[in-house]
C-alpha cells in the first residue's frame, strides 16, 4: 500500500501539462521580486539546513510585519524569535508544514518564488477563510493556474552570493475563452565556487499548473519541485577566523589531487503537488477542497573516521590554544615555554598553509589503503544522513457568508506522514571493507558481544558503498484536524472567535535490532495519541479619524513533535518520559494610525509556553559516543514590542522606520534524560538552562528605509541595526552532575552557571536601485540592482553553538565522576559562529511580453 501510494504521488508531482500563450498584463514592479529567497541558502548547516529561519511575513495594513522579513533576512531573523514550526504555510488552503518538525522549509519553492507572489498573509490575532492562525502568523499561497499573469516573463541574474547566475522563465495564459489556464516556470540556479570558498550551487526549479473552470466548479492541478545539490559551510570558532583571516573561512572542504572537494554536500528534492476543486455552491457558500502530496529526499553527506585521528582541520587538537591557555593567566601548567613555542609553531604552521586548514582527502586516501593492507577497516569515510518523506493531506473548507456584515468558515484536514530515515555508506575513500558494528561501544562491550552490532538481524555485515548501515527506521505519524471561525463586523468593532480540535498519533518503526536492546528496536513501536484543540479571539475598534485599536486571547493544546518524541529513535522504541502536549498562551495588544501621510503601527505581544520537549542529537568527544539528549517540561516566554512607522513626504518618497525588542528564554530549569550510544543506560537529571535565550536571530533590531519611486524608477536605502544574537546553548555544560564535577556549587548548594554564548551585532546598509521600462507592444524590461552590507561589516554573527565539550578530563573514583586535568583549551569559551557576508549584490534583468 505504501509502495502505491508512493507511485500515485510522483506520477501526480510529473504530470505533463499542454499550454498556451496570450499577450501579458503590464504588472507593476517591486524590489521583492527576483531576491525574497536568496539569503542564507550556502550558510546553513546540516541542522539549519532542515529548518531554514527566514521567516516571510507580510500583512498590507502592518507597515512592520510587511518590512520585516525581507529587510532583516541577511542575518536569519525570526517573526518574534519564534521556531519555524509555529508559522504555518498552506497552499491553496492544504497545509505544508513537515508533520514531523512541524516546519515549512522555503527552499522546498527556492527558484519560483514569483509563483509565491499570490499569497494571502495573516498575522497571529488577523482572522482569515482557511485556518486558525498560528502564534507566528499563517500564509496561504495561491498556486492556481489562473493567478499567474498572462504572457511570458524572462529574467537572467547575476549575483555574488550563494549563487552567481540564475535564469527563470515563466508563462501564463491567464483564462481562455474556453475556461483553461495554464501556466509553468523553470527556474535555474548555479554557482561554483559560491561566495563561500569550497561551497558550490546547482539547482533546477520548476512549477507547472493547469486549471479548467466548469461553471460554479474549478478544477486545478499544479506540481512544483527543485531538485538542489549544493556543498555547505561549516560554523568555526574565532581563533580559526583569525588564523586564516577570513569570517567566511570553511572547514568542511580540502583538496584531492588539487582538486577542490567539500565533505558536506546537501542533495534536496521534494516534488510537490495539490489537486484543489472549487465548488461556488451560491453566491454566499463556497467549498474548497485541496489534496496535497509530496515525497521529500534528503540527503546530507558527511566525513566520519574509525580507529582514528579526527581528521576536520579545525579540530580542537590541531589549533595553537590547545597548547598554551590564553584564557587564563594562572594556569601554569598549560602557560610554559614550551607550551608558548607549541602555540608559535603551530600558528604560524596553520597560517601560512592554507592546505594545513583544509581537509587533506589525499591522505585519507593513503590511510586507508595502509589498512587495506593490513586487513583492517576503513579509517576514514563518507557517510551520508538521509531523510525521506512520504507525506499526505486531504483538506476541505466550507466558507459562509451569513449575512453582510458576517461570515464563517469551518475546515478539515487529514493528514498522513510516513518519515524514512537511515544512514548509508557514500564513499569508502579506497577502501575495502567496513562492517556494521558499533566501534564507539567496545570500551564497555567486548567485540563478540551482541550490545556492538548495529543489526543483530544481520551481524557483522559488510557495508559497500550505497548500504544502509548504523541505524534505519521510519516514523509514522497521523493528524486529523476541525477548525471553525466566526468573523463580524458590530458597528465600529471588527472582531472574531476561532477555535479548533484535532488529534494525533506517533510510531516508530525500526529496521535493524540493535544490539543494546535487541527486544524493543526492531519493528513497531506503541502508538503515543494526542488529543489537542484551543480557541482564539480576537476584535479592532475604529475610533475614527484613522485611529484603530487592537488586542487578542488564544490558548491551546498542541501535539509534541515526532522528532522530539523518542530519546534514541537511532537506537530504540522509548519514547521520551513525561511526554505532553504543549501549552500555548498568546496575546496581543496593537495600535494603528494611518491617513494620507502617515501610517503607525504599535504592538505588544507576550505567549507563554509549558511542557515544551526538546530534543538534540550530538557527538560528545569527552567520552567518544553520540549523545541522545531529551528535555522536557520546560517552559518559555516570548515577549516584545514592534513599531513601524510610514511617512510620505511626497508623492514619490517616503521615509519608514521598523523595530523590535523581543524576548525569548527559557524560564525553569528542565528535567534532561540523556543516552550515550557506547552504553545502553539512561541518565536523569535537570539542567540549569533558565534564563537561556532563543538563538539565532537578532531579539533587537530596526532600521530606517528612505524609498524613492517615480517614473519606473524604484530606490531604496537601508540601514539596519542589530543586537542581542544569542548561540545555541549546550545543555551538557549545565547539567547538575557536570556542574557538581567543575566545583561550580555555591556554599548555599546553589549553582554556577556559564553564561549563554552571544555573537557581536551591528549595523548594516543595503540599497536597491531599479528601473521599469515599457515598450512597444504592451512589453515591459525592468532592471533591478540590490546591494547587501554595502559597509562590508563582517564582524556581524548570523548564529552558532556552544560546542558540547568540558574543559578538563574526568576521572571516576569510588563510584564517582570527578575533574581531573584542566585542558589549555577552552570549550566553554570557543564557540562556533557563522558571520555575515560581506558586501555581495544581485542584478536582474526582466523581460516580460
Amino acid at each position: 500500500m505504501r509502495k502505491m501510494l508512493k507511485i500515485a504521488v510522483f506520477a501526480l508531482c510529473y504530470t505533463p501539462l499542454a499550454f498556451g500563450q496570450e499577450l501579458d498584463s503590464l504588472e507593476q514592479t517591486g524590489t521583492l521580486d527576483e531576491s525574497a529567497f536568496t539569503f542564507t541558502e550556502a550558510q546553513l548547516g546540516e541542522d539549519d539546513d532542515m529548518s531554514q529561519n527566514v521567516t516571510i511575513l507580510s500583512s498590507n495594513t502592518n507597515v512592520y510585519a510587511n518590512e520585516v522579513g525581507f529587510t532583516f533576512s541577511p542575518t536569519r531573523f525570526r517573526y518574534r524569535a519564534l521556531s519555524q514550526k509555529y508559522n504555518d504555510i498552506y497552499v491553496n488552503g492544504a497545509l505544508m508544514n513537515d508533520m514531523e518538525s512541524g516546519q515549512f522549509r522555503y527552499s522546498n519553492v527556492g527558484g519560483i518564488n514569483y509563483i509565491t507572489r499570490n499569497l494571502d498573509a495573516t498575522l497571529p490575532f488577523e482572522d482569515n477563510n482557511f485556518s486558525m492562525s498560528n502564534i507566528g502568523g499563517s500564509n496561504n499561497y495561491n498556486f492556481r493556474a489562473s493567478q499567474v499573469a498572462a504572457g511570458n516573463r524572462l529574467t537572467l541574474s547575476g549575483a555574488n552570493r550563494s549563487y552567481t547566475a540564475r535564469a527563470a522563465y515563466t508563462f501564463g495564459t491567464g483564462i481562455t475563452s474556453s475556461g483553461w489556464a495554464f501556466a509553468g516556470m523553470v527556474c535555474y540556479r548555479w554557482a561554483n565556487p559560491g561566495y563561500v570558498e569550497g561551497t558550490f550551487y546547482n539547482s533546477l526549479s520548476y512549477y507547472l499548473g493547469v486549471q479548467k473552470l466548469m461553471g460554479d466548479h474549478s478544477l486545478s492541478l499544479s506540481t512544483w519541485g527543485n531538485p538542489t545539490e549544493r556543498a555547505s559551510q561549516g560554523a568555526a570558532t574565532d581563533e580559526s577566523y583569525w588564523i586564516a583571516n577570513n569570517r567566511q573561512y570553511n572547514p568542511y572542504w580540502g583538496y584531492q589531487k588539487g582538486e577542490k572537494r567539500n565533505s558536506r554536500v546537501i542533495n534536496d528534492f521534494a516534488p510537490s503537488a495539490v489537486l484543489t476543486w472549487d465548488w461556488n455552491i451560491n453566491k454566499t457558500t463556497k467549498l474548497t477542497t485541496t489534496l496535497h502530496g509530496k515525497y521529500a529526499m534528503y540527503k546530507s553527506t558527511r566525513l566520519n573516521y574509525n580507529n582514528a585521528d579526527n581528521p576536520q582541520p579545525d579540530y580542537w587538537k590541531n589549533l595553537p590554544s590547545s597548547y598554551y591557555d590564553v584564557w587564563d593567566v594562572e594556569d601554569a601548567n598549560n602557560r610554559t615555554t614550551q607550551c608558548y613555542n607549541d602555540f608559535l609553531n603551530t600558528y604560524n604552521y596553520l597560517k601560512d598553509s592554507k592546505e594545513a586548514r583544509q581537509i587533506d582527502w589525499d591522505r585519507l586516501y593513503a590511510a586507508n589503503r595502509n589498512a587495506n593492507a593490513q586487513g583492517a577497516d576503513a579509517m576514514y569515510f563518507v557517510e551520508a544522513k538521509h531523510i525521506d518523506n512520504l507525506y499526505l493531506t486531504l483538506s476541505s473548507t466550507l466558507s459562509k457568508q451569513l449575512t453582510n456584515k458576517s461570515r464563517a468558515n469551518i475546515g478539515v484536514m487529514l493528514g498522513s506522514n510516513k518519515g524514512m530515515h537511515y544512514k548509508t555508506m557514500d564513499d569508502l575513500l579506497g577502501a575495502n571493507a567496513y562492517h556494521n558494528v558499533n566501534t564507539y561501544a567496545m570500551g564497555n562491550y567486548s567485540s563478540v558481544s551482541d550490545a556492538v552490532q548495529y543489526d543483530l538481524n544481520h551481524p557483522n555485515q559488510m557495508i559497500g558503498e550505497d548500504d544502509r548501515f548504523g541505524y534505519d527506521y521510519n516514523l509514522l505519524a497521523r493528524r486529523g484536524l476541525l477548525w471553525a471561525n466566526y468573523i463580524e463586523n458590530f458597528g465600529l468593532l471588527h472582531y472574531s472567535i476561532s477555535g479548533k480540535i484535532g488529534y494525533d498519533d506517533m510510531q516508530r518503526d525500526g529496521k535493524m535490532r540493535n544490539g543494546m536492546f535487541a527486544n524493543y528496536s526492531y519493528g513497531k513501536s506503541e502508538t503515543a495519541k494526542f488529543v489537542s484543540g484551543g480557541g482564539k479571539f480576537n476584535a479592532s475598534l475604529n475610533l475614527g479619524r484613522g485611529n484603530t485599536l487592537m488586542a487578542g486571547i488564544g490558548y491551546e493544546h498542541r501535539a509534541p513533535q515526532i522528532t522530539t518524541a523518542f530519546v534514541s529513535p537511532e537506537m530504540n522504541n522509548d519514547f521520551v518520559t513525561n511526554l505532553h502536549n504543549e501549552r500555548v498562551f498568546s496575546s496581543e495588544v496593537g495600535y494603528q494610525f494611518q491617513n494620507s501621510l502617515l501610517h503607525v503601527n504599535l504592538s505588544a505581544y507576550y505567549n507563554y509556553l509549558s511542557n515544551v520537549t526538546e530534543w538534540q542529537n550530538f557527538y560528545f568527544d569527552d567520552i567518544n559516543s553520540f549523545s541522545y539528549v531529551s528535555l522536557t517540561d520546560i517552559r518559555k516566554r516570548y515577549y516584545g514590542v514592534e513599531a513601524g512607522v510610514d511617512v510620505k513626504l511626497s508623492s514619490s518618497f517616503n521615509i519608514k522606520a521598523i523595530g523590535t525588542i523581543a524576548e525569548g528564554k527559557n524560564i525553569n530549569n528542565a528535567n534532561v534524560r540523556y543516552m550515550n550510544s557506547t552504553k545502553a543506560t539512561y541518565t536523569n537529571d535537570i539542567v540549569m538552562n533558565k534564563g537561556m535565550r532563543e538563538a539565532g536571530t537578532p531579539l533587537t533590531a530596526a532600521s530606517l528605509i528612505l524609498s524613492y519611486h517615480s517614473g519606473g524608477w524604484f530606490i531604496d536605502l537601508k540601514g539596519n541595526y542589530y543586537d542581542r544574537i544569542y548561540l545555541s546553548y549546550s545543555p551538557s555544560y549545565r547539567y547538575q552532575k557536570t556542574l557538581t564535577t567543575m566545583g561550580n556549587v555555591n556554599n548555599d548548594g546553589t549553582f554556577n552557571v556559564p553564561d549563554q554564548a552571544e555573537g557581536k551585532g551591528g549595523f548594516m546598509l543595503d540599497s536597491s536601485i531599479g528601473k521599469s521600462l515599457r515598450l512597444r507592444h504592451g512589453r515591459q524590461l525592468s532592471i533591478n540592482l540590490s546591494l547587501t552590507n554595502i559597509l562590508n561589516n563582517t564582524k556581524i554573527c548570523t548564529g552558532g553553538y556552544e560546542q558540547s565539550r568540558s574543559d578538563y578530563t574526568v576521572k571516576e573514583e569510588n563510584g564517582q565522576t570527578l575533574m581531573n586535568n584542566v585542558r589549555a583549551y577552552k570549550f566553554s569559551l570557543n564557540p562556533k559562529k557563522y558571520y555575515a557576508y560581506g558586501i555581495n549584490g544581485m542584478l536582474n534583468l526582466t523581460y516580460r511580453f
